[in-house]
């Protein structure tokens, strides 16, 4: 028996919660389409992601370490399917949209540019005159215009809700701008739930990642209160940190916070008494979130990360590489646009030349911009 769209529109009435959004309920695209008549429309839309340019790069693209510091180290691809991961299992915990959920997670991070934030700061900084730039308005500005993969409309004509909740990804050190998606609500349920999993993701696994590479030790890490408590539930006393041990801590740290969510959301769920998607997304406040005693010692390890990873000379040391990189390279396109790619040019007359500079850059990976360097400011390179 195949189950067709309608049928998997069915299931969902059934079986999720009544705050949750459904995908026959969907306010549709901005061009009409026909549906497809095996995928709901939001596998259709994570389906459309997977495919595009854009996700492929961030294979080459920094989450923390550049790419050729380590075959190991999370890249922004391998974040992106650890986020979509987490947030899929938190999703089907609470009785969200498990494909919507995925769908958001997958797209969060399709805007960032090379070398990580460094390389976002350094092109707000350079567009601060020319519109400004910040990797949430690029992620929505590449499914809705820069991907051409359809002849009858730009980007990726993904479903309402998908977009509003790209726009509405909201992290500690990412700020949602939704003036064109209700402003005055807040992100759905299944928009909270990705940014809740990304923040739990980059967490947990750039501390693993700050433990392989050296930069953070074990001896750093006595006295955070979390890293205590997960090391005596795997009951772990110290000593010599084996790849296994890490893998363990890492893997209970992950756990031990999944199930904080899961237990403090359908808390407030409960204690709120919403019954619909406008009730959930008018609360004053989100009910995706961790417990006070956990939100305390996340807070206490990400302090921690700052100080220790991401102010650490070695990452301080390439973040200021980075922003001469980019900085070199937006100068220099801007100053002759005409060593610009042919395709590229083409698109100055539509946006502007500044902002068609930034859409390039913003485009690279890692890799990429360094070898453009290089052939830009290094002689002996040919072009």
């Amino acid at each position: 028996m195949a189950y067709t769209r309608e049928r998997l529109e069915e299931i969902e009435e059934q079986t999720l919660a009544p705050y949750a959004i459904k995908s026959r309920n969907s306010r549709g695209r901005k061009y009409p389409e026909d549906e497809a008549p095996y995928r709901t429309c939001f596998q259709r839309d994570r389906d459309r992601i997977l495919h595009t340019t854009a996700f492929r790069r961030l294979e080459y693209k920094t989450q923390v370490f550049i790419n050729y510091e380590g075959d190991y180290y999370r890249t922004r691809l391998t974040h992106t399917l650890e986020v979509a991961q987490i947030g899929r299992s938190i999703a089907v915990a609470l009785g969200a949209n498990e494909i919507l959920t995925e769908a958001i997670c997958l797209a969060h991070d399709l805007g960032h540019p090379a070398f990580g934030h460094s390389g976002e700061q350094t092109l707000s900084r350079l567009m601060k005159d020319f519109g400004g730039f910040d990797h949430n308005k690029q992620s929505l500005r590449i499914v809705t215009e820069l991907e051409r993969r359809y002849p009858e409309f730009p980007g990726l004509n993904l479903s309402w809700e998908v977009l509003e909740g790209i726009v509405k990804h909201e992290t500690e050190y990412d700020i949602a701008d939704a003036r064109d998606f209700n402003p005055e609500l807040r992100g759905h349920l299944e928009a909270q739930i990705a940014n809740i999993a990304d923040e739990l993701t980059y967490t947990a696994h750039d501390l693993d990642d700050g433990l392989r590479s050296g930069m953070i030790t074990v001896d750093m890490l006595q006295g955070l209160s979390l890293w205590e408590i997960v090391c005596e539930s795997i009951g772990w006393k110290g000593g010599t940190l084996t790849d296994m041990t890490r893998h363990q801590i890492i893997r209970r740290l992950i756990g031990m916070t999944v199930n904080d969510i899961i237990q403090s959301t359908e808390q407030r769920l409960r204690e709120s008494l919403v019954r619909s998607v406008e009730e959930l997304q008018r609360l004053p406040y989100n009910v995706v979130s961790l417990s006070e005693d956990m939100r305390r010692r996340s807070r206490e390890l990400k302090d921690f990360l700052y100080k220790n990873l991401y102010r650490h000379w070695r990452v301080v040391r390439m973040a200021v590489k980075a922003e001469r990189i980019i900085s070199d390279l937006f100068n220099a396109y801007r100053e002759e646009p005409t060593i610009l790619p042919k395709h590229v040019q083409e698109n100055i007359p539509k946006w502007g030349l500044e902002r068609t500079i930034c859409d390039y850059i913003a485009g690279m990976t890692d890799r990429y911009a360094i070898e453009e360097h290089q052939k830009l400011f290094d002689p002996t390179r040919l072009p």
